[in-house]
């Protein structure tokens, strides 16, 4: 049907993104330890964002509004999960952890991130200061490294897209959400909502289709 050929030549392949889902579910097939699976996850993530263009231009959309959580793929037994996030110019998150282990790799334009932590009474603060992260570069989040933090688009004239990997179902994991010490509250509970992120669309890339190849 030729028709359809030029729109399937221009596209380009999205191999990266399958290599890396295989080689991360062989990972996790070997061990459920969180310091083994990020030492071995992040050369893979690496290589995977050292070329953008096998992101689908679907899953690489801001919104005007809102940063965007595009699920790329998840472990059918939920071991684990990758997602691209979109940020517009201006948009950040509010202060969140993630209560699982995470790897994030800028894969294009910079985010600017913030760390906070919680003090003698429970009420979040921040952590030295803001710092930035460009193309290429990668940071691990979990529990026990640190686990609370912002994220924005540090770019004034365009979006930033990561490729963030987790140790579950990100879009359907309970987490938090936080605002700093209020005088009004001596309660840090208060303070603290629960939230499931869900995901920016209720589609996922074809990784298996080698038609288009």
């Amino acid at each position: 049907m030729a028709f359809g050929l030029t729109s399937l030549h221009n596209q380009h392949s999205i191999e990266p993104l399958r290599d890396f889902v295989r080689l991360a579910t062989r990972c996790v097939e070997k061990t459920n330890d969180e310091a083994q699976l990020i030492a071995q996850l992040k050369p893979l993530l690496k290589g995977l964002i050292d070329d953008d263009r096998w992101l689908p231009p679907a899953f690489a959309q801001p919104h005007p509004q809102y940063y965007q959580q595009y699920l790329l793929h998840c472990d059918p037994l939920e071991r684990f999960s990758v997602v691209s996030f979109v940020w517009g110019i201006g948009q950040q998150t509010p202060i969140h952890d993630h209560g699982i282990w995470g790897l994030v790799g800028i894969l294009r334009g910079a985010e600017l991130c913030q760390s906070y932590a919680p003090d003698a009474g429970g009420f979040m603060q921040t952590v030295g200061k803001a710092y930035r992260l460009e193309r290429g570069d990668i940071e691990a989040v979990s529990p026990s490294l640190g686990d609370v933090h912002t994220v924005a688009n540090a770019m004034t004239d365009q979006p930033s897209i990561s490729i963030h990997v987790y140790g579950a179902n990100i879009g359907a994991f309970k987490r938090h959400v936080y605002r700093l010490a209020d005088p009004s509250t001596s309660d840090p509970e208060a303070l603290r909502k629960d939230f499931i992120s869900g995901y920016s669309a209720s589609t996922i890339p074809n990784l298996w289709d080698r038609s288009r190849s």
